[in-house]
């Protein structure tokens, strides 16, 4: 039974009825996401023209906690592509680093826009965040995307003129307990924003990345159901550039939806030789996302090469939009984004994606868990609890001279 393209009642059987769901309509909702961007287009484009007008020098914080963090350490990489000028500095920055130690993150006198990623709006660091930014930074503005148009986050912002909301599809509030429609609908949105002038030249690609997406559902889940029914005990999953943060996005699924029962780690190409290798054994499956540019993907092939003549390994999977000779014969299994008019990383992300979330659902169901709800004890929830934010006053005596 393959549940991306099963009934309600045979995924509900197996626990993952919003998770599969969640998964597969993943491609519709990206084409959604468009829509709202569009439609949004000449607000957005008010909206930052105007602080660029008031300001010699911005800095824009990506944040989120989480999986919402990982949205902006993905994206990150990408925007400092583009952001080719001394006027406008780009970081992420988690929200759980910000609460715990706004002096070391936040400048009073740095003009910055705190763009904040939020599923649920409900999470106490993403109204945290928030708060002392307004609270430190004198000028300060922020863009909120959320899955939720009801959240706290949402409904406080929603009318402010520093402020701008945009809501995602509706479905994109991911009812199980993994995000993941709304860990690639919020990253979409926010590489639309980036380059939101010439929107509308990107929706050929857009439209191929649904269909590639489509392809993936219904092509490759036999196979990666396979693998996630297999023996290991271990996952690392590697990329480059974009696909950091990516790749750390992936193993958090695999460890959340397996109840933390399936160690799982992440690494660049490069960082993984740097201790990380240690890991490598014949229990241990290593994904590598391989980049679409010529000279970081030299660095990908080395270590793909690498581990796949190690002796005291277990299977090496390679995800690439590039079928070549080097790839194709150094992993046990190769699975090829159909995407030849695509060389830039960042759009591949959105495929790539989709392989690492299947296979975290199929192991969950494997080692009798349910996906949507994979820790019924509550030592993890959906929307983070047990959380106390404390009243903000700068230190005096912290972060002074050291003499």
């Amino acid at each position: 039974m393959e549940l991306l393209k099963s009934s309600e009642f045979e995924r509900m059987n197996v626990g993952a009825s919003h998770t599969a769901k969640e998964i597969a309509q993943q491609p519709r909702l990206w084409n959604e996401t468009k829509e709202i961007i569009l439609y949004h287009r000449e607000r957005i484009l008010s909206f930052l023209t105007s602080i660029k007008n008031q300001h010699d020098q911005l800095r824009i914080i990506l944040t989120g906690a989480g999986t919402s963090a990982f949205v902006g350490d993905t994206i990150l990489p990408h925007l400092k592509g583009i952001v080719n000028n001394k006027k406008i500095v780009v970081e992420s920055i988690a929200t759980t680093n910000i609460v715990s130690n706004p002096d070391s993150f936040l400048d009073e006198n740095f003009p910055t826009i705190m763009i904040s990623f939020a599923r649920s709006g409900n999470s106490p660091e993403s109204l945290a965040a928030v708060n002392l930014g307004e609270q430190i930074i004198k000028d300060f503005y922020g863009i909120i995307f959320t899955c939720n148009p009801d959240g706290l986050l949402a409904e406080k912002k929603k009318n402010d003129s520093n402020h701008l909301v945009i809501y995602m599809p509706t479905e994109a509030n991911d009812q199980g307990f993994a995000m993941t429609s709304s860990f690639t609908t919020m990253l979409l949105s926010v590489l639309l924003l980036s380059h939101v002038k010439h929107i509308h030249t990107l929706e050929k690609t857009l439209d191929d990345l649904v269909q590639a997406g489509n392809s993936i559902i219904s092509e490759s889940e036999k196979s990666v159901k396979e693998l996630a029914t297999s023996t290991f005990s271990k996952v690392v999953y590697l990329g480059s550039g974009v696909f950091e943060g990516l790749a750390r996005e992936a193993s958090l699924k695999l460890l959340e939806l397996t109840g933390g029962t399936i160690p799982s780690t992440f690494d660049t190409s490069l960082g993984f030789r740097h201790g990380p290798k240690s890991i490598l054994d014949k229990e241990t499956i290593v994904f590598v996302f391989l980049s679409s540019h010529s000279y970081t993907r030299q660095y990908d092939l080395d270590i793909l090469e690498e581990i796949y003549r190690e002796t005291d390994r277990g299977k090496v999977v390679a995800i690439s939009s590039i079928k070549d000779e080097m790839s194709v014969n150094h992993c046990d299994l190769f699975y090829h984004v159909d995407l030849p008019k695509i060389n830039n990383d960042i759009l591949l992300t959105f495929p790539y994606i989709l392989y690492a979330q299947t296979f975290a659902m199929y192991k969950s169901i494997n080692l009798g868990f349910s996906p949507d709800n994979p820790s019924p004890s509550g030592v993890v929830n959906r929307v983070v609890k047990g959380v106390t934010i404390h009243p903000y006053a700068k230190d005096p005596k912290n972060g002074g001279d050291l003499s």
